[in-house]
């Protein structure tokens, strides 16, 4: 069936572009016909199978052109197995203009990038709803959804539901099993009519079971089965179907049936549904625990704040604040958004955010964090961001980002739960007609056939990786690592080598002014030296920069006006200052620009050797000044080493600074491999000769692009944006430490994920085979259904609470 779509190109600028468009899209295989418009920037292309718009967005890009992409959230809701995802998954790919589309069963959310103009997430809902389940779209800039309520409400209608089903399913075991155990009782209630009378109350309280709380799976399974896309909930119906009708027509007519098979499993049907409500109650308790980290974060956020209008304090919703605002901060209070602070000096409790257990002093000027807890002052601050743009609101998108990743493991078992539920109900009809075919009887052939139905366990094998990674970023969260792509941790999992960059990563990044030292023959004071370096630094972000500036401040210097600042990455920066060609930086920056440094060489190797970054000033293309800046190694530089070393990781240091200088430091860390004096390209060059996988961590813009070579970057959160923005994991805190805790964290998830899908797969080979019979011929052994419904109900609880152990990881 033809199919028609429209989407915007970007990068037209003539006829010929939009000819040269329509020329490619036409000879891809599928394609009808295409029609592009400069003017709107827009194709209108008709197409079939096997065109997609995946290879239409190929084909445009190929030849340099841009096909505008958008992407869309939407929570679900319906799903209780991996068939639901993976039907939702195919729905959504299907989807005119769908490019790509990622669902997450532990996160009942859905991930979509679509072309730009082709489709509208209430299009992708509507697809979604037209399947049988639920969605609804998320906007981009709005907070993360709370969703402890929906949780608490669906574990409390599953556990109304559990607990009416035990109750009514009881007296149904009671009175079918006793007997086996008692033989008088079973004499007794095998005696006409007492046997009629025990069928019928059985009968009567299995129908309520059935038409009370298992409707659901009727309800969500049936419409599912006349769709062709049969999942989890249609097993349980069948199978609870196919033991009550069986037994009611035993009960009722049971001349239609042979004397001996004769026999009711209405236990079996109310167990069914009983145990497997208990299962998802279970479940549903787990994922609820599963998902608390982000819970916790959400929860951070104050709903009022106490605002300065005037003279006057008003309290007001923390959501109606706006930057610029002044806001009171009583002691003991929870900070509502990210401000500066104005009045008052204190200590704030950062550790929810950063994992960092010691508070954090604060001065007028300090950034203070929405969702931190203030200590034992009054203080007042300036609102500086709200909303989605503060750091907290940041967090909490950065882990549902990493919670929705699909990791590369996931692809296979994808595409195994795309066919179990169908090769089930073949196997299940297989299995009823062997034994018909090979004389077991009726009675043998539908209790097998219904075992295997009830003990198939799709759910166990969706859950495995999701619920994992669901709870490994949680934690991660919870000590100040966040992963921003969920895929970093099977990488970070068997990384060989960290390199870390060393000022503002492995130091503390803030440098103080020790050395300032005059050419021979200059004729400026240090004051006046210091002057023109912080006023060409005065915008920079480079921890050298905000050394300068701040020994000028200390020193009370007024800073001139400079112009034209231009940084040089790894090298240094070039400004005008009253007039004058200023140049700072390092020797080679200073060679580069045509400026001989040799004055001042020799002032700068003894720098270096004591462990100072040497910066020569120049001023009208002649050297003026070596400056010597001193950074303190981090108090947990050194653990960090010694962790990573313990793991079996190699460490090098990657640094831009002179090689004496990057020595001295690396000595005191105990870094045995050091490549210093790099420029971002050198950088580069170093690490593509380490051994692989790599993980890089770095803080600065220089490091962008190694952060985004290497196979895990790893960004400072007290980094520059450009680093963290090119980074896949981001320590909230700056401690290196956390780069031994997240690859601690993310080998316990993937050894975690391991465990859930060896369990997940091992269950499902296991036994389903025995619940077909394959032991009926050594030991006369036949599963009953109610021991496979107890089995497949604690099959994705064990998943669950498996992956829950991640909770401890890292303590």
């Amino acid at each position: 069936m033809s199919e028609e779509i429209s989407f915007t190109v970007e990068g037209m600028h003539c006829a010929s572009c939009t000819g040269r468009v329509e020329r490619l899209l036409t000879r891809l295989p599928g394609v009808d016909s295409a029609s592009v418009n400069l003017a709107t920037a827009t194709a209108r292309v008709g197409y079939a199978a096997p065109a997609t718009p995946a290879a239409m967005a190929a084909a445009v890009a190929k030849a340099g052109f841009t096909l505008k992409t958008l992407s869309a959230t939407l929570d679900l809701q319906g799903m209780t197995c991996a068939a639901c995802a993976g039907r939702i998954e195919r729905a959504l790919a299907a989807t005119p203009g769908v490019l790509g589309a990622s669902v997450n069963l532990a996160t009942s959310s859905a991930e979509i990038t679509y072309a730009a103009g082709a489709t509208a997430p209430s299009e992708l809902a509507a697809a979604v709803e037209r399947t049988g389940y639920h969605a609804r779209p998320r906007s981009s800039d709005a907070p993360a959804p709370d969703r402890s309520a929906e949780i608490a409400a669906e574990v409390a209608g599953l556990r109304r539901r559990a607990i009416t089903a035990l109750a009514l399913a009881a007296p149904v075991v009671v009175l079918a099993m006793a007997g086996h155990a008692i033989p008088a009782l079973h004499h007794w209630l095998m005696t006409p009519p007492r046997e009629t009378l025990a069928n019928l109350v059985q009968f009567a309280l299995t129908a309520l079971v059935l038409a009370g709380p298992g409707r659901i799976f009727f309800r969500i399974g049936l419409p599912a089965l006349w769709r062709g896309a049969p999942e989890m909930n249609s097993l349980v119906a069948l199978g609870a179907l196919a033991a009550f009708a069986y037994s009611t027509v035993a009960t009722f007519a049971p001349t239609l049936l042979p004397p001996e098979a004769r026999a009711v499993y209405f236990e079996a049907a109310a167990a069914i549904v009983a145990l497997i409500l208990v299962g998802r109650w279970l479940e549903a308790r787990a994922r609820g625990q599963a998902g608390a980290a982000i819970h916790r974060l959400i929860a951070l956020r104050p709903a009022t704040a106490r605002v300065l209008r005037g003279d006057r304090e008003v309290e007001i919703p923390a959501g109606e604040l706006a930057p610029g605002d002044l806001v009171r901060l009583k002691p003991g209070e929870r900070v509502a958004v990210d401000g500066v602070l104005t009045e008052g000096t204190g200590w704030i409790d950062e550790s929810m955010l950063t994992g960092e257990p010691l508070p954090v002093e604060k001065t007028p000027g300090a950034r203070v964090t929405g969702g931190t807890v203030n200590g034992t002052s009054a203080l007042t601050f300036r609102v500086t961001a709200t909303g989605a743009e503060t750091q907290l609101a940041r967090i909490i998108r950065l882990v549902e980002e990493a919670q929705a990743t699909k990791l590369p493991v996931q692809a296979l078992v994808d595409r195994i739960t795309r066919v179990f539920v169908p090769a089930v109900l073949a196997l299940s009809t297989l299995t009823f007609a062997l034994w018909l075919g090979l004389g077991g009887g009726l009675t043998h052939a539908l209790v097998a056939a219904i075992s295997v139905l009830i003990i198939a366990c799709p759910c166990a094998m969706g859950l495995a990786t999701p619920v994992s990674i669901l709870v490994g970023t949680g934690r991660g969260a919870e000590l100040g690592v966040l992963f921003r792509r969920g895929d970093a941790l099977q990488v970070l999992a068997s990384a060989r080598t960290v390199a870390f960059d060393k000022t503002g990563t492995l130091t503390e990044g803030k440098p103080r002014l020790v050395t300032l030292a005059p050419a021979p023959g200059g004729n400026l004071s240090p004051d006046r030296l210091l002057a023109l370096a912080a006023a060409a630094e005065a915008r920079s972000e480079h921890p050298l920069a905000r050394a300068l500036v701040a020994a000028a401040s200390d020193r009370g210097l007024s800073l001139p006006p400079a112009t034209e600042v231009t940084a040089h990455p790894g090298r240094g920066l070039t400004a005008t200052v009253e007039g004058e060609s200023l140049a700072l930086g390092s020797a080679r920056h200073l060679t580069e620009a045509g400026i001989d440094p040799a004055p001042l060489l020799a002032e700068a190797e003894a720098a270096a050797a004591r462990g100072e970054t040497a910066v020569f000033l120049a001023l009208g293309g002649q050297v003026q000044a070596l400056i010597g800046v001193a950074d303190s190694p981090r108090p947990g530089a050194a653990p960090a080493v010694q962790a990573l070393t313990r793991q079996g990781i190699a460490v090098a240091m990657v640094s831009g600074d002179a090689p004496a200088t990057a020595q001295a430091v690396a000595r005191g860390l105990g870094i045995a491999q050091v490549h210093a004096g790099l420029l971002p390209e050198g950088k580069l060059d170093a690490l593509a000769r380490m051994p692989r996988p790599l993980a890089f961590v770095g803080d600065g813009i220089n490091d962008g692009p190694a952060l985004a070579a290497a196979e895990v970057g790893i960004a400072m959160g007290s980094g520059t944006d450009v680093a963290i923005e090119s980074a896949d994991v981001v320590l909230v805190s700056g401690d290196p430490r956390g780069v031994a805790t997240a690859i601690a964290l993310s080998r316990a998830t993937l050894r975690n994920i391991r465990q859930n899908l060896g369990w997940a797969f091992g269950y499902n080979v296991v036994l389903i085979p025995v619940a077909a019979g394959a032991l009926y011929p050594l030991n006369g052994m036949l599963l009953s259904p109610m021991l496979a419904a107890a089995a497949m109900a604690l099959s994705s609880v064990f998943v669950v609470g498996n992956a829950l152990r991640l909770r401890r990881a890292g303590a």
